[in-house]
């Protein structure tokens, strides 16, 4: 008999009892491998996948919006660049009543106090923008708060109050990011209603892309410096009160107490 043999059984009888053996080749050894191979693949995949679903539903979110039954909608401007066109901005929110938020960049702070100071003075809230306008994702934790309080403390000393909203440069972020600004006591604050006034489109385009797009508790991204913007914002403003909506600073229009975000940056209040 081949002993090799798949086929071969040696029967070993002990006190009554009998037990049965099977020898396996080579070619079985190495079937077995390829099969374990195989489901070891198939199992490596199925982690990965679901390792990425996971980090993709625990990626966190600042807030786009608000979830409100008032018909409430923030204007912001960025400022990060120039102060050209201030005061004409200034004087339509002056002449339409209307309070907004403007983001800083500690480098235009730096550059323009004045202009703080007036925006600030005329009762608008001031957010913090970062100081230098570098991607956040690109730094680490330590960094994103270094330059975050540094800009807190320049808008700070020319206004008297310290920022509690951050708007991270570009619109970039990630957990870090936001970890960053609750450290220091800040909300990160982002948009669901672009102007797309960065692109210098017209003053028709820029008055369309609002008004069709804003709802209860939208946020809407405006950049300083921008003619059409100014040209097209009195038509937004009307368009806004004629439809109800209240103008109100960002800061007024979040949520207090217990809240979340949801995956569309959406803000509600716990239940």
């Amino acid at each position: 008999m081949n002993k090799l043999s798949v086929n071969t059984v040696f029967f070993i009888c002990t006190g009554g009892i009998k037990m049965k053996f099977m020898l396996i080749t080579k070619k079985d050894i190495s079937l077995i491998f390829f099969m374990l191979l195989w489901i070891f693949s198939i199992v490596f995949v199925i982690y990965g996948s679901l390792s990425s679903r996971a980090s993709a539903e625990i990626r966190r979110v600042p807030v786009y919006s608000v979830e409100t039954s008032e018909k409430q909608v923030s204007l912001t401007f960025n400022c990060a660049w120039t102060d050209e066109g201030l005061g004409t901005l200034l004087k339509i929110l002056r002449d339409e009543d209307v309070k907004c938020t403007f983001f800083f960049v500690g480098d235009f702070a730096s550059e323009y106090p004045e202009a703080v100071r007036q925006i600030h003075n005329e009762g608008h809230e001031t957010g913090n923008h970062s100081m230098h306008h570098n991607d956040p994702v690109k730094q680490e934790f330590s960094e994103i708060v270094s330059d975050i309080e540094v800009c807190n403390n320049l808008i700070l000393s020319l206004t008297g109050v310290k920022p509690s909203l951050y708007r991270a440069p570009s619109g970039s972020y990630d957990n870090k990011t936001l970890e960053a600004a609750e450290s220091l006591g800040m909300t990160a604050v982002q948009w669901d209603t672009d102007s797309i006034d960065w692109k210098d489109p017209s003053a028709e385009k820029i008055m369309s892309r609002v008004t069709e797009k804003v709802t209860n508790g939208s946020i809407v991204l405006f950049h300083l410096g921008k003619e059409n913007t100014l040209e097209a914002l009195p038509g937004i403003i009307k368009y806004l009160k004629g439809e109800g909506f209240s103008l109100v600073k960002t800061g007024e229009m979040l949520l207090t107490g217990e809240v979340y975000t949801d995956n569309s940056g959406r803000q509600h209040r716990i239940k």
